[in-house]
């Protein structure tokens, strides 16, 4: 087997489902039931405004710990601004991960009925341009999260707009990763293998390899989408909502190898999620007496909330 993703997964253009919707729709599905992930070019992201994204990732991070740690919210389980080096650890593993991150969410007005639920994003004084520049990002994602989920129906023979309900205020979550240099004798991994908690995920693609995903046949594949291109793979309440019929996939981020040990790595996935209210339940179509309804109905929030507990960023 190659040891590459691309070259088992075709890449697959966003510029079809103007043209061809059930054409792409079956593309994207297939890979998806297969892998549990894909590779999508074309998706509309303006390229300037992933820039400016990245050089302002950069500037954050560069920041005195001191000052960074203003930003950080005790007890706030990481839903907004700083989460510190060495905290998030993945479900049933040793150690933590070697990194610290940022959380941007959706920006709910005030007196909104989820206000309680979704915690108002904390922005920091420096870099400048901060605030604009993720606010655009987190848009531009969103509406190609918006463009993918239609697909997904479409595959999963729903109509085109059913997601929309379901994640129009949805509790999604830019996260800008900073994986410091790494010791040549560090025992953990960047990010210990886990799967997503969310729908989808969009990943843009970093200039550090390191993400692995596990495929079915047991072999851990590279993932380097190539420039332009974002991964987008399937996270748990997908995997729940089609009853495992769309697989959540495995992956990690290890460690680089002795040469690039003194280099960081810098990531921004963005994780869509529906509304908190969202009932996530196994759809008619995926339950049959062969692949049996597996796990009871629960909502988005108390999901989540499972979930957080268990890789630490909440205390149950």
């Amino acid at each position: 087997m190659s040891d590459t993703l691309l070259a088992q997964v075709p890449l697959i253009s966003m510029k079809d489902q103007a043209s061809d919707p059930e054409g792409f729709a079956q593309e994207l599905g297939r890979s998806f039931q297969r892998f549990g992930f894909a590779m999508v070019s074309d998706h509309g992201v303006p390229q300037d405004v992933v820039d400016r994204a990245w050089a302002a990732t950069k500037a954050f991070f560069a920041l005195p710990e001191e000052e960074k740690r203003r930003y950080f919210v005790e007890g706030g389980g990481g839903a907004r601004g700083l989460t510190p080096f060495k905290t998030e650890i993945a479900k049933g593993a040793t150690h933590v991960d070697l990194k610290e991150f940022w959380h941007v969410g959706r920006e709910l007005p005030k007196g909104h009925r989820f206000e309680e639920l979704m915690a108002p994003n904390i922005w920091p004084d420096r870099p400048e341009g901060f605030r604009d520049t993720f606010l655009n990002l987190f848009k531009a994602l969103d509406d190609a999260g918006d463009r993918l989920l239609s697909a997904i129906a479409r595959y999963l023979g729903l109509a085109p707009d059913w997601f929309d309900h379901a994640v129009k205020d949805g509790n999604s979550v830019l996260r800008l990763l900073h994986y410091p240099p790494v010791p040549a004798d560090a025992p953990e991994v960047r990010a210990g293998a886990h799967e997503d908690i969310n729908l989808i995920t969009l990943l843009l693609g970093a200039e550090e390899a390191g993400l692995q995903l596990l495929d079915r046949t047991g072999e851990w594949l590279p993932v380097s989408p190539p420039e332009g291109a974002m991964v987008v793979n399937v996270g748990d309440m997908l995997q729940r909502l089609t009853n495992h019929v769309l697989p959540s996939t495995t992956h990690r981020v290890v460690n680089p190898p002795p040469e690039r040990r003194g280099h960081a790595r810098y990531s921004m996935p963005f994780f869509l999620h529906p509304a908190p209210d969202f009932l996530i339940k196994a759809l008619p179509q995926c339950v049959t007496p062969e692949n049996p309804e597996r796990e009871p109905p629960i909502t988005a929030h108390d999901y989540l909330a499972e979930r957080l507990a268990e890789i630490g960023l909440t205390k149950k």
